[in-house]
């Protein structure tokens, strides 16, 4: 079986910038194993997969050691796919996932805007892994999926070094670290502890979580984010009621296909 396959890279206007997502559109879902084994190969931090159903399309999102429930980065170059190969005269696209329906806008300029549900963090103390773990030492903790470590400045962020190993074992999907931002509103960095490229290049799932933290903190709506990974990644944000909305760039680096 002959199943086509796009990487893009996406949050990004360049090229090897963002964060690289393997898409493929299936004519039907195939076993949990299938996919799981696909993602494996692909060794990405995350491999899409979507099938068209009636007026919209389910997607899911495997990482290389499991399925998680929420992710921009490939939802982005999913309909970053749609728009340029699939069908030109669609100008937005819904998706049905495990975080229910989620939206995609193509925007006059190119940009795609993403539209998910915010997951607003509590308050949590702060983990002694993550003490174990940053140098800097956090403000405060928050927590929904993933952990929000506030730190001080943005260059406490950009110059983390992070203990890894230290970050295991705790019951998150991700940990992000973040400040307000002298180059951008905020900005942030994020690992997963459990993956085998441990920071990921740029995150929107997570930020579903940061926009509603950094909105409350900097009173306003619309945010500007950048991701400091080596990567980097620029994501424009606006929260509305109990929707995010996060608008970037998506760039094609590969197109073929795989035969399972």
């Amino acid at each position: 079986m002959k199943i086509p396959i796009y990487q893009i890279d996406s949050f990004t206007k360049t090229l090897f910038g963002g964060n690289p997502a393997a898409i493929c559109h299936l004519p039907y879902w195939l076993s949990d194993q299938t996919l799981q084994n696909i993602a494996i190969e692909n060794n990405l931090a995350e491999t899409g997969f979507f099938v068209e159903k009636d007026d919209q399309y389910e997607i899911r999102w495997f990482m290389p050691h499991a399925e998680i429930d929420l992710c921009g980065h490939a939802t982005l170059a999913a309909a970053y796919e749609i728009f340029n190969y699939l069908d030109k005269t669609l100008t937005k696209v819904s998706f049905s996932s495990l975080s229910g329906i989620l939206s995609a806008t193509k925007e006059k300029n190119g940009a795609i805007t993403l539209d998910f549900p915010s997951r607003p963090p509590h308050p949590v103390p702060v983990p002694q892994q993550v003490l174990d773990a940053f140098k800097a030492k956090p403000l405060a903790t928050f927590a929904a999926r993933d952990l929000i470590v506030v730190l001080d400045s943005e260059e406490d962020v950009l110059n983390e070094d992070p203990d890894i190993k230290s970050l295991k074992g705790l019951d998150y999907v991700c940990v992000a670290i973040t400040a307000k931002g002298t180059t951008a509103d905020f900005v942030s960095r994020i690992f997963d502890a459990e993956a085998d490229m441990p920071e990921d290049p740029v995150t929107g799932s997570t930020h579903a979580t940061l926009v509603p933290y950094w909105a409350g903190v900097l009173g306003k709506t619309d945010l500007h984010a950048v991701q400091l990974s080596k990567r980097r990644g620029a994501i424009a944000c606006r929260l509305v009621g109990d929707r995010v909305f996060m608008t970037g760039f998506a760039v094609p680096y590969l197109s073929g296909f795989i035969e399972v």
